[in-house]
């Protein structure tokens, strides 16, 4: 039985935690812990830490897995069950959760109150950045191989290339790259 597509992309989960004042120090210990933990776990594709801005104790965590089956093994497992009684005096206020299956991390959840989405222009222009030379250098690469083949199984071996590579490889270092540009000016203050 094939399994939905949506099972088998990558997922990436979002928390959000407020830290009590006084315990960042103590969080960042924990959060070093948690990424130990995490580097060991199957289908762990990468962990990154958005920080508070000083004066503010709101971090945000992006934990990646390369599937369903894998985010859902992590989320029943004991190594988080004790993470999270771990880290649970070291926190004030609620700890939100959002999963993002798909290519979704790609870019900042929309409607996200911590992680605001870039202007859909910047998004495409980077998307545009990315999988030009991609897709220029697959076709420069497999196209004297795959030549003699009909268009649509040319297009297919290209895109099962050139899909994995933008997910996994391309999109992660453009968004790292121009993480400064895809940032949203925060609200001003009326």
């Amino acid at each position: 039985m094939t399994r939905p597509a949506e099972l088998q992309d990558p997922v990436t989960i979002v928390v959000r935690r407020r830290v009590r004042a006084g315990q960042e120090a103590a969080y960042e210990t924990w959060l070093g812990a948690l990424s130990s933990e995490l580097a060991h776990f199957s289908g762990h594709l990468g962990l990154g830490v958005i920080r508070p801005a000083p004066g503010e104790r709101n971090y945000t965590m992006v934990v990646r897995f390369t599937d369903f089956d894998s985010a859902e093994a992590w989320e029943h497992s004991a190594e988080r069950a004790r993470c999270l009684a771990e880290v649970e005096p070291l926190l004030d206020g609620e700890t939100t959760i959002d999963k993002q299956p798909g290519l979704e991390f790609w870019f900042t959840p929309p409607g996200s109150p911590t992680l605001r989405q870039p202007p859909r222009w910047k998004m495409v222009l980077l998307t545009v950045l990315a999988l030009y030379p991609t897709s220029l250098l697959v076709n420069l690469t497999l196209g004297p191989l795959l030549g003699h083949l009909p268009l649509v199984v040319r297009v297919l071996f290209q895109s099962l290339l050139i899909v994995p590579t933008m997910t996994y490889l391309v999109m992660p270092l453009i968004t790292r790259g121009f993480a400064a540009w895809l940032s949203p000016p925060a609200p001003t203050q009326a």
